[in-house]
């Protein structure tokens, strides 16, 4: 980070306790020496957190030993719930932790900002203070899946984004996670556009492969809207269209950016994680192993483990809405302090990158 770095964090949403947050946020300022935080959120709570839970007063590596210098606490008298309606929280709840997190984006004084909250009250508020690019109609949540290539960045990365020796997830981007459930060919190719314009300005990736997610890879599989958006993406010189994938395409690095509806995308994501933390718990386990071979799996986890590291779930926390004119994260509503603290990690590579004024630029290419 060669410049002083502002990230807003929503501390009161989600589904974990603020000080799991607080204890990310800390952890944060511990791995970027450039960082600077804005807490928004009850500010008793935060005060006190940090002053008996979390102690900001840790030495740094470069010589800095109070994290409290770093640290700003705004104060939000309300809150967004999970289950909240994003219309009543667009109307009522103007001073809670959410909305300020993203004014404080709008207005210029984060350069970006994390929230574990209420996804669609995250997107109506973001889409309400910091407007869509131009040419987009609706932003897109991106995040990354694992892939055979994961844990490497093309362009390399910085020391700062190691986080306890594991490098923040590179792979495939899959977009639409689940904001937009229907979607017409046009978005479709708009979220082509901005996975593409994301992996080259944000991941430094080269002329990105995009794939649109289909039930088979001939031209006359899928519906009408997929067969429409495959057309009208393959017609834009600017990206790089492979045409279509399959869902066993989505974990083998064929492509660099995966499109779909936020239908597809959601099931294919917690499917996916599902199926991880199944695999995990059985390695963990051993579970309907034989004790020779619980034996065998136990002097086989050092080199297990590390593959497992890999494709956790936990690494790729951190979906970006992506289309906003304002870096806006989303971070799992149940992720606890080390998957909230991927998250930052995210928001902070975003906004070293300059990622809302470079994908802007290069949206005007594309659309």
């Amino acid at each position: 980070m060669g410049s002083n770095t502002t990230i807003a964090l929503d501390i009161m949403s989600g589904d974990c306790s603020p000080c799991s947050r607080i204890e990310a946020a800390c952890a944060a300022l511990l791995r970027y020496p450039r960082l600077h935080l804005i807490l928004i959120g009850d500010a008793e709570l935060i005060r006190s957190q940090l002053s008996t839970g979390i102690s900001p007063n840790r030495t740094l590596s470069d010589g800095i030993t109070d994290l409290s210098d770093r640290i700003t606490i705004v104060h939000a008298s309300q809150a967004v719930t999970m289950a909240e309606r994003p219309s009543h929280a667009l109307r009522r709840k103007q001073d809670s932790s959410m909305w300020l997190a993203i004014e404080h984006v709008a207005f210029g004084i984060a350069q970006a900002c994390v929230s574990a909250g209420n996804t669609g009250a995250l997107m109506v508020m973001g889409r309400h203070l910091l407007k869509t690019f131009p040419g987009i109609d609706r932003p897109a949540l991106v995040s990354f899946i694992p892939t055979a290539l994961s844990g490497t960045l093309s362009g390399g990365v910085s020391r700062a984004l190691v986080h306890k020796s594991s490098p923040v997830p590179a792979g495939t981007l899959l977009l639409d996670l689940g904001a937009n459930v229907d979607c017409s060919a046009e978005q479709l190719c708009q979220f082509a556009a901005l996975g593409s314009a994301m992996q080259s300005e944000v991941y430094d990736v080269d002329s990105p492969r995009v794939g649109l997610l289909n039930v088979g890879a001939e031209d006359v599989k899928g519906s009408a809207t997929v067969r429409l958006a495959h057309q009208l993406i393959e017609s834009h010189d600017g990206i790089n269209y492979c045409g279509f994938v399959e869902g066993n395409d989505l974990y083998s690095g064929r492509v660099d950016v995966v499109v779909c509806d936020g239908f597809a995308g959601n099931v294919a994501l917690k499917a996916s994680e599902a199926a991880v933390r199944m695999v995990a718990d059985r390695i963990r386990t051993g579970a309907g192993l034989k004790r020779w071979q619980q034996l065998l799996l136990k002097l086989s986890l050092p080199f297990l483990k590390p593959a497992v590291r890999q494709i956790d779930p936990g690494r790729f926390n951190g979906a970006t809405l992506l289309g906003l004119q304002g870096i806006v994260v989303k971070s799992h509503g149940a992720a606890d302090s080390r998957q909230f603290g991927y998250a930052i990690d995210q928001a902070v590579r975003a906004a070293e990158h300059n990622a809302t004024d470079r994908i802007n630029e290069r949206l005007e290419q594309l659309l």
